[in-house]
């Protein structure tokens, strides 16, 4: 969830409680900032009960939302001289992002990222069966995440890297996945092996041409 908030705004650290005010009205009317309104409320103190009353949301995500919440409010009370890894980690598990960790514990992302690296705490490379398992997939979406024990792949290296456009967008479609899909067309031709970050080209899946 904090990962999608980060991905359609970079201007967002992810379920942040300092971006909006609490605001009742806000709450009740779904928009595209109201997670944010909701995120100061849970740290103000709001039950899950009044805000089910007043979002209609789910009360199991609302519990997910207030332990993003919980976890922050855990993070601004510990000194960043002594973050711990299980400290670290939870947080990663969680989707809070370096710079959101360095903002919470009052330190900068280079200095989180360098512990996290010292302590060892990278993600795992998994991947989604595109095709439910009805027949062997070879394009399986690959995703990364610090809730895994082991990679479902292997990378021993020598691959050029494609970097992708990133998240979708209205105006972002066609071209965007022709100038990935080119280019990668290009380094196979070359006898190049691949891989393609940030970005999953949807027209090259329903172009059979293509896919």
């Amino acid at each position: 969830f904090q990962k999608a908030l980060r991905m359609v705004d970079e201007n967002v650290n992810g379920f942040d409680p300092n971006i909006k005010k609490v605001n009742e009205n806000e709450l009740r009317e779904p928009t595209d900032k109201r997670m944010f309104v909701l995120a100061a409320a849970l740290k103000q103190g709001y039950s899950v009960e009044k805000l089910y009353e007043l979002t209609k949301i789910d009360m199991w995500f609302l519990e997910k939302f207030k332990n993003i919440i919980d976890y922050y409010k855990s993070l601004e009370a510990t000194d960043s001289t002594s973050i711990s890894s299980d400290i670290l980690k939870k947080a990663k598990k969680i989707g809070f992002s370096d710079k959101q960790i360095a903002a919470a514990i009052k330190s900068t992302e280079v200095a989180v990222r360098k512990l996290r690296e010292e302590f060892k705490i990278t993600p795992f490379v998994k991947q989604i069966d595109t095709v439910a398992a009805e027949w062997p997939a070879s394009t399986n979406y690959l995703y990364l995440t610090y809730n895994g024990t082991t990679h479902d792949l292997e990378f021993p290296g020598d691959y050029a890297m494609v970097l992708g456009s990133g998240v979708y967008r209205i105006g972002s479609s066609v071209e965007f996945d022709w100038c990935a899909v080119g280019c990668l067309r290009e380094l196979r031709n070359q006898g190049k092996k691949t891989i393609m970050v940030n970005y999953n080209p949807e027209t090259v899946s329903t172009d059979y041409d293509m896919s």
